[in-house]
């Protein structure tokens, strides 16, 4: 960990109002160090960043003495959960993130910092995503996990969650790129799950302690995501979506992007599918992608192909048959099969259970593809 007087120089100089990340970067350029870009003149600060970065370094507002102390005491609170500071000149800092256009000049960190030098790839997709994403997420992550791959996203409900998740059942851990503080969870539902990658994998995020969920935060982390991983895979995304931005920084990085197609009526396909329109690589199999990465690994559970057919006993089901993959309301289904509202409410429940269907908004069924 550095020491005391760095950090409180990281944390002046980051923090400072009027100071963006572009003029920060300028400065220690210029200067070298936070703590001699805070010794320097105003003259000489702003000959480098200008007169308004110049100004506000020179104020020293009280409320950033109070972050100051309030960083110190978390570090220091957190021996039990590996709380840590890296910087852009830390050893411990990642090349493939070094390696990008705007790479953070500072991570606070909350786990097992190793994590950061592992290979890695990122799993993201919807925040509403269906039944079937989610498996699909958590067990591709899986199988990325067990043949030696770091699954990175961002702990956002939905695909990423999942991925983590399914990354947790495998050896080779996870890290979650918040947006906000790693004071505070977000959501607060996956508060449990947020703890167990502390122990096993690693949060990390470029925000001070006390940042909210702030809405624009969410689509600068997404640079993190795709800059620490090998490649992106795009689970389920809608054409306006977060995974997007990620897969397209992951681009821009020259990294390799891939997208598991789905039904071409669900909205939740289209940003997937408009990847591949784009050149990404489709894959529906985890293998399809370690394969790629030059890694022929055989996983110990690798997905079906999403259009796969069931067993012999599922295609004997009418209202199985009925479904198919994509998306259909109740009245479609009674057209298919000839059976009664009633009749049908009461298989689609009893399929709901065994987990052999999804219910999906807008009372829409979904037969889900078993492996």
């Amino acid at each position: 960990m550095i020491d005391r007087d760095e950090i409180a120089a990281w944390v002046r100089l980051l923090e400072t109002p009027g100071v963006g990340r572009e003029s920060a970067r300028r400065l220690l350029a210029a200067f070298g160090s936070p703590q001699a870009v805070l010794a320097a003149s105003t003259g000489a600060l702003r000959d480098v960043a200008g007169v308004n970065a110049a100004q506000s370094l020179a104020a020293r507002p009280a409320a950033l003495d109070v972050l100051v102390q309030a960083t110190l005491a978390w570090l220091e609170a957190g021996a039990a959960e590996a709380r840590d500071i890296v910087t852009l000149g830390d050893p411990r800092y990642p090349a493939t993130l070094l390696n990008t256009a705007d790479p953070p000049l500072l991570l606070y960190a909350q786990g097992q910092v190793e994590w950061l030098q592992a290979e890695s790839l990122a799993v993201v997709g919807s925040r509403n995503p269906s039944r079937q994403g989610l498996d699909n997420a958590r067990a591709f992550a899986a199988d990325f996990s067990r043949a030696g791959l770091t699954v990175v996203s961002g702990m956002a409900l939905g695909i990423d969650g999942a991925a983590h998740e399914g990354a947790l059942e495998g050896p080779s851990g996870t890290i979650a790129v918040v947006g906000t503080g790693l004071d505070q969870v977000y959501p607060r539902r996956h508060r449990a799950l947020a703890q167990r990658i502390v122990d096993k994998g690693l949060i990390v995020s470029e925000y001070s302690l006390g940042t909210p969920p702030l809405p624009g935060n969410f689509p600068q982390r997404n640079r993190i995501i795709a800059g620490l991983s090998r490649g992106t895979l795009v689970v389920e995304a809608a054409v306006q979506s977060g995974s997007l931005i990620t897969a397209r920084l992951a681009l821009e990085a020259g990294r390799d992007v891939y997208a598991i197609p789905g039904s071409i009526h669900s909205a939740q396909s289209r940003g997937s599918h408009a990847l591949i329109k784009q050149g990404a690589k489709l894959v529906d199999t985890a293998q399809d992608v370690l394969e790629d990465l030059g890694r022929p690994v055989t996983v110990t559970k690798a997905l079906a192909p999403l259009q796969r057919a069931l067993g012999d006993d599922a295609r004997a089901d009418a209202v199985l048959d009925a479904l198919g993959y994509d998306p259909v309301g109740l009245e479609a289904l009674v057209d298919r099969t000839g059976w009664s509202p009633a009749q049908l409410s009461v298989r689609l429940l009893e399929l709901e259970f065994e987990g052999r269907v999804a219910r999906l908004p807008g009372q829409l069924y979904q037969r889900i593809a078993q492996g």
